[in-house]
């Protein structure tokens, strides 16, 4: 199985990882480690590739999956809360609690702090990260833990890159009403737009002046080696971006 951690600068007992296709038992469309229940593989075959995952990563706690459906809701996850639940971002403050997302192009966003006193994973998808759902949820979980944003880790894991995301004049437009910088994350190809979601979420999270912003550099859409891609393939599996504390 092949792992990619964030290179940021987090203390030494958060763990998080991203997978990627490698190390499963699914084939075909889904080869190798599809970890999504939801499209169209075998249900056996992907419990056990969750399992796989699991063993792999030492957690012995149960893990709550999320129903994703591009939204801006964030769930607080306590020891052992099951799932599925609908949501597109988890938080925790608990020890062994992961909180994880799938993605298949979209970007996945871990946050912690300094002192590693609470773990974020976000599923932001063009949708959600326009319509507000990093920000949502540094709001909810400063305001709840008392936590100042200025000691904020970001990490922006492997998305669908700049060169390869095509968007209509529509997605642009949006993101353009809420944040007139964002015209810079745009290029225009042909009668569309190519998209930069690093570059989106880096725009979101300016405001709130967090200690560091760190960021993958592998584009899903040109290693399909690596990666599952929506965008590239149409009927695939997905990866998880997860994020634990463990003391």
């Amino acid at each position: 199985m092949q792992l990619l951690k964030p290179n940021w600068s987090a203390p030494a007992h958060i763990q998080a990882f991203s997978s990627t296709r490698l190390g499963g038992v699914s084939s075909g469309l889904y080869s190798e480690l599809n970890l999504g229940l939801h499209v169209g593989d075998d249900p056996l075959i992907v419990g056990k590739n969750r399992s796989t995952l699991a063993n792999t990563l030492s957690l012995t706690g149960d893990i709550c999956w999320l129903n994703q459906v591009h939204s801006t809701i964030l769930l607080e996850l306590k020891e052992n809360t099951a799932g599925p639940l609908t949501a597109d971002a988890a938080w925790s403050h608990c020890n062994n609690t992961p909180c994880i997302i799938m993605t298949a192009d979209c970007l996945p966003v871990l946050i912690t702090n300094k002192l590693g006193t609470f773990v974020c994973a976000i599923h932001a998808g063009w949708r959600g990260l326009c319509d507000g759902i990093i920000e949502k949820s540094i709001k909810i979980i400063c305001a709840q833990l008392a936590v100042n944003a200025n000691d904020l880790l970001v990490w922006l894991g492997p998305c669908i890159g700049k060169s390869a995301f095509q968007v209509g004049s529509e997605v642009r437009a949006a993101f353009i009403a809420e944040n007139g910088q964002a015209s810079l994350a745009f290029s225009a190809f042909g009668d569309r737009w190519l998209a930069d979601l690093q570059q989106l979420a880096r725009l979101r999270l300016a405001p709130f002046n967090v200690f560091e912003i760190t960021a993958s550099e592998y584009c899903t859409f040109n290693r399909a080696d690596l990666f599952y891609s929506y965008r590239r393939d149409g009927v695939t599996g997905r990866m998880a971006t997860l994020i634990w504390i463990n003391k």
